[in-house]
């Protein structure tokens, strides 16, 4: 079983900073990508940034200059910098990562619970 746990979210006022978590735990042979999506009330999950094994990063338009992706692969993490925050931010951050349990398996994608960010204007 592979588990995603994510942490660091809460309640900031516009133009503070959050750092979001997540790890990855359970039976892992390898990551592919990681990546962190959102879903606003009422609206759909969307992309806010992915990074490959080798580092590569993908931002939302919406977030470029202001989030930062990162991961330590050797503890199976990915992190989001998220600065300048504003109203619209507010969120449930989701998790996402490409794992592949065992050698003998292929990458199937897994989901965090998600955490709530809250951007007070």
């Amino acid at each position: 079983q592979v588990q995603l746990v994510e942490s660091g979210g809460g309640l900031v006022q516009a133009g503070g900073s959050l750092r979001l978590s997540c790890a990855a735990s359970g039976s892992i042979f390898s990551i592919n990508a990681m990546g962190w999506y959102r879903q606003a009330p009422g609206k759909q999950r969307e992309l806010v940034a992915t990074i490959t094994s080798g580092g590569i990063t993908n931002y939302a338009d919406s977030v470029k200059g202001r989030f930062t992706i990162s991961r330590d692969n050797a503890k199976n993490t990915v992190y989001l910098q998220m600065n300048s925050l504003k109203p619209e931010d507010t969120a449930v951050y989701y998790c996402n990562a490409d794992i592949r349990p065992a050698l003998w398996n292929t990458y199937r994608e897994h989901w965090g619970q998600g955490t709530l960010v809250t951007v007070s204007s």
